[in-house]
């Protein structure tokens, strides 16, 4: 694949996962232009990178000199220019495709799993990258030491990427060291059911090579595959955080295995997950020869990744939580995490669902999970590549959570409802353009922290 020179085109460009992409082809010499449906701060920031970006779906806008097209499965079928790219003589690749031939010829660690691969993702290429090897990395969110979703060195040793199950696109990567977090049911347009699920996530085990090795949460019971496998988590596995607790405002654990001890390791993102998070990413550091105080210098200079359990505001009286959960068992683990750190506050949260399938798909377990908190603001579906699903609106959730304490509003009525009662403990939370509300709201909050 000629990269240095090439002119390459990316349908969707604004994506986490494409942005990355697209950066690192341009890092490595390609030209890099593309479109995508709407404008927002990270496809301004690969413009400001040299990237020209188009917004408005015109085959006429594509030059006639590029040399090869990397789109997302996003992209709907209707799309005229991805109608126009496919029918052309032009090279066309999904994303996936194009992740999995830089696999083949890079020793690739590859983080897969329903939910946690991004901060894994974000967390391992930091402990290699402060430790001194050569690696690139492509994370499917801002990684705040960074300020970019992508990593890179002069050269690159490993290869860090995540294994993303929709469209089973992590079947298309050829890993080294494969992490697997979790097989909860998702993207059931994708897959009939949780077998098919982790059948998927087995086959892409299998992928592994003789000599590679395969990291797995300890929750999963489906492994027993030959290769090297190891398990996971905070009970009985081979990589295990032990003696949680809680000190000054910060999770402190030690990290143990059959041969390795390394303790008192501080976290600043909060969490039983964050911490399992860090066990997956030390495991594949000390399999990459990665010494204890490398490890720990790592995870404790980890500032985290945006919209994953990111503090905006923390004060005394008031405290403001931005998280990407999107997945019923996800918005458990923030909430228990949250209600862990603050039990004594009243928990507003505000969630905007994503997708109208998976609000239909999992009403009863959304309703259930947000139900525990105080207070629950529901914005409107977030439709993403979805069109509308008759009778499926935010208030499928909103009827079934318990004691009437939610409602379907919208982000003009929060902001006035926020300037007569300010909540203690506030939490927003979903995949779609809500980060951008919760940037409005920081702002918000903080002009009138500032009046008063």
């Amino acid at each position: 694949m000629k990269i240095k020179g090439a002119k390459i085109y990316f349908l969707g460009i604004g994506g986490i996962g494409m942005s990355a992409l697209a950066r690192w082809f341009k890092a490595n010499g390609a030209s890099v232009l593309g479109y995508d449906l709407v404008q927002t701060s990270l496809t301004n920031e690969l413009t400001s990178e040299g990237i020209n970006i188009h917004y408005t779906d015109n085959p006429n806008l594509i030059p006639s000199d590029i040399t090869m097209v990397i789109y997302t499965p996003a992209i709907p079928e209707s799309n005229s220019e991805f109608q126009y790219l496919r029918d052309s003589e032009i090279p066309v690749y999904k994303r996936a495709e194009i992740i999995g031939k830089l696999s083949e010829d890079l020793f690739t660690v590859a983080i897969g799993g329903t939910h946690g691969k991004t901060s894994i993702t974000a967390l391992t290429a930091h402990i290699l990258k402060n430790a001194g090897l050569n690696i690139t990395a492509l994370v499917g969110g801002i990684c705040k030491n960074y300020n970019s979703n992508l990593i890179l060195s002069n050269t690159t040793d490993v290869f860090v990427v995540e294994a993303d199950e929709f469209d089973r696109s992590l079947l298309k990567i050829s890993p080294d060291i494969a992490v697997i977090t979790s097989a909860d049911n998702d993207h059931l347009d994708i897959y009939k059911d949780n077998q098919d699920i982790r059948d998927t996530f087995i086959n892409f085990a299998l992928k592994i090579p003789e000599k590679g090795k395969l990291i797995y949460n300890s929750n999963l019971d489906f492994f027993s595959l030959p290769e090297d496998r190891y398990s996971y988590g905070t009970e009985d596995a081979d990589f295990c955080g032990k003696d949680i607790r809680i000190e000054k405002g910060f999770f402190v654990f030690d990290f143990v295995s059959s041969n390795n001890v390394i303790k008192n390791i501080k976290i600043n993102t909060p969490g039983i997950h964050n911490i399992e998070n860090s066990v997956a990413a030390a495991a594949v550091a000390s399999f990459l020869g990665v010494d204890n105080e490398a490890i720990i210098a790592g995870i404790e200079s980890f500032k985290g990744v945006e919209r994953r359990m990111e503090i905006k505001i923390s004060s005394r009286d008031f405290v403001f939580i931005d998280d990407y959960a999107h997945h019923p068992a996800e918005i458990k683990t923030t909430i228990d995490a949250i209600r862990r750190l603050h039990p004594n506050k009243k928990l507003t949260v505000i969630f905007q669902p994503h997708l109208f399938s998976r609000t239909r798909d999992f009403a009863d377990e959304f309703a259930h999970e947000l139900s525990k908190a105080d207070n629950v603001l529901l914005l409107d579906i977030y439709p993403a590549r979805e069109k509308s699903i008759p009778g499926i609106t935010s208030h499928t959730i909103c009827d079934k959570i318990k004691d009437s304490k939610a409602v379907v509003t919208d982000r003009k009525s929060i902001l006035k409802m926020f300037q007569k009662d300010k909540p203690e403990l506030l939490l927003t939370i979903g995949a779609g353009d809500i980060g951008i509300f919760a940037k409005k709201l920081e702002n918000e909050f903080k002009i009138d922290e500032t009046n008063n």
